[in-house]
This record gives structure tokens, sequence and C-alpha cells, in this order.
């Protein structure tokens, strides 16, 4: 995972694709920190200037790293859809092309390798937990999938605390949802309006699950013990959900992507200290 975090594959693909006059005239998008990472360092390898509109509750880590890959970025009040919304407006006002973290075909295409990749790995698979933010990765994962396999389960996940996009299927529309802080950060915040992720998850997902903040806690400090290894609390949120709905799933076989690492050492010190 480049940048510790699936969000390359998106990054790197979209940028890729776009012709020179699209690049001179200046490229902008949002994040809460994994997906400008991602577009940071492939932006750099292509040569590529590109500005990061950030919430101002952005992790340090994160920001640090987008930084660290030579972006520019710009701190918006308010939560991680706010920052998509002024990076976009600031794009139509100034003649720039504004890239989504999750509503784009290019982006859900990138992250959608992951997909491919698990079925040459595990043909037999039953199951794929995946947490859900925008619904970029579960969109590309879920659509590979659903056209090869369709009868492997595409499982959401969320955290109690961020649920927007599961709030939005409940409602039928995409609206604005109250979230509260919860350490998945990578999976907070609204769905931007008339993202094509909507329709798409409507489509793939088969089975949804809400995770509490101490399980998410409780997996970050579970699996560095036993694997020995850092997750985000998005990837958290993702195995929780594996293991709340495991007696649905005895004697099969089931993947949980996980997603990133990017947590702060101080956060992730305190959960596991």
């Amino acid at each position: 995972q480049k940048t510790g975090s699936f969000k390359y594959r998106g990054a790197v693909n979209k940028l890729s694709v776009l012709p020179a006059n699209v690049i001179e005239k200046g490229i902008v998008t949002a994040s809460t920190g994994n997906h400008g990472m991602a577009s940071a360092l492939a932006a750099r390898q292509l040569g590529i200037s590109i500005t990061i509109y950030v919430p101002e509750n952005v992790s340090d880590a994160k920001l640090a790293g987008i930084e660290l890959y030579g972006a520019k970025t710009h701190k918006v009040p308010g939560p991680s859809l706010a920052a998509e919304l002024c990076a976009k407006e600031t794009a139509q006002r100034e003649g720039m092309t504004f890239i989504s973290p999750y509503n784009d075909k290019d982006i859900i295409c990138g992250q959608g390798t992951i997909g491919v990749e698990l079925l040459e790995q595990l043909p037999n698979l039953d199951a794929i937990f995946i947490a859900v933010g925008g619904g970029g990765l579960i969109s590309g994962v879920g659509s590979y999938i659903k056209s090869i396999a369709p009868h492997i389960d595409i499982v959401a996940c969320w955290p109690e605390n961020a649920p927007s996009m599961l709030r939005c299927m409940e409602a039928g529309e995409i609206r604005d949802v109250i979230e509260q802080d919860t350490l998945s950060d990578g999976t907070a915040g609204g769905v931007e309006p008339g993202s094509i992720t909507f329709d798409i998850c409507q489509k793939v997902i088969d089975h949804s699950v809400l995770v509490p903040e101490q399980e998410i806690h409780a997996t970050v400090k579970e699996f560095a013990m036993h694997e020995r290894q850092i997750i985000e609390g998005a990837a958290a949120v993702a195995l929780a959900g594996a293991n709340q709905l495991a007696p649905n799933y005895a004697n099969k076989n089931i993947a949980v992507i996980l997603c990133g690492r990017n947590i702060a050492l101080e956060k992730f010190n305190a959960i596991v200290g």
C-alpha cells in the first residue's frame, strides 16, 4: 500500500489519463488524508502540480504526509464534505479540474483492482468486508466482484458515529447526515451531491454492519497484539464488522480489506498503551 492506504490505486489511475491541456490549467482535490497523500505522490511521480483541500480536523500525521510529497494544501472549516465542495467551487471558478476522492469513474476503477487481485488469490471467496466512506472502494471492488462472481457477498461496514452513505441509502437519496467524531476518520464525512457511488452502492452491497467506537479501538489494539501490525480506524471497522458477523460465515471463506495504516503515533500509543 503506497502511502499507507489503497488510495494510490485510484489516484494514479486518474492522474495518468488526464490530457495535457487539463493538467496545465491546474488540478485540485479534497481529502481527509489518505486520498490526499496518494494524490500527492502520484502527482509528484507524474510531474503534475496539485492542490489538496483538507478539513480543519484533518489528522496531523496525514497532513504532514500530504505536504511531504510536495502538494499544496488548504484547510477548510467544517467536515470533509465542506472541503470537497470548496475545492469543487474553486476549480469551477478558476477553470481548474476537480478530482473527487470517490465520485469519479477512474478513481473507482483504480480501487477496483483490489477485487481483481482478491479473486486471483482467493477464487473460492464467500464474502468480502469493506469499510465505507464516500463509497469509492466498495463501488470499485463490488462492481468487479459482482460482474465475475455475483454469489460473493459484499458486506459494507460503517462506524456507528459516521454512517453517512448508509443513511442516504436508507433514505433513498443523498442527504446531509449529522456525524460524530470517530477513530475511523478515513470514512468520516458526507456524500457529495450527485455522487455516482450512491447508485453503485445500492446495487453491489448485500449486507451492512455498524461498529461502535469501543469495538474500533479494541480491534486496532487486538490486531497489533496478535499480528504485530498497525491498522488505522477505517481498517479496524472492516475487521470488527467481520468479527460481528462471524457466526453467519462459519466454515466459509471471507476476506477483510485492511484499507489503511495511517494512524497518528500518539493516537495509536494511547489505544494500545
